[in-house]
């Protein structure tokens, strides 16, 4: 199995969405994630793009608990907030019963 290498920010961003899932850390797979640097005129921070799979039964009950509100939702990020957070696409549901999310984040620095 390939290691993806996550930025710190990233790495908390992760562990907010899983618990948010309020699933065990086994069901929720990381499957891709890109984290990019990401500057305006007053803000730095960086955009990120996960790609997560949802494992087991009721893969589906735990989707929807990640997913409902999750625009609206705030996260604590140690030294970050989550500015911006979406799907990127609908959820997929896989042949084996797993659930497929991809999100869009941007996480900015809390001065």
């Amino acid at each position: 199995m390939m290691k993806v290498a996550l930025s710190p920010v990233a790495t908390g961003l992760l562990r907010v969405l899983i618990a948010r899932a309020d699933a065990h850390r086994d069901r929720i797979c990381l499957m891709d994630c890109r984290s990019v640097d990401w500057q305006s005129l007053t803000f730095i921070g960086e955009r990120h793009e996960l790609s997560l799979r949802i494992l087991g039964p009721h893969a589906d009950a735990i989707a929807s608990r990640l997913l409902d509100g999750l625009e609206e939702a705030e996260f604590s990020l140690r030294g970050h907030i989550v500015a911006d957070i979406a799907r990127a696409s609908a959820p997929l549901a896989c042949s084996d019963g797993s659930i497929e999310i991809r999100l869009e984040a941007l996480t900015l620095v809390d001065a």
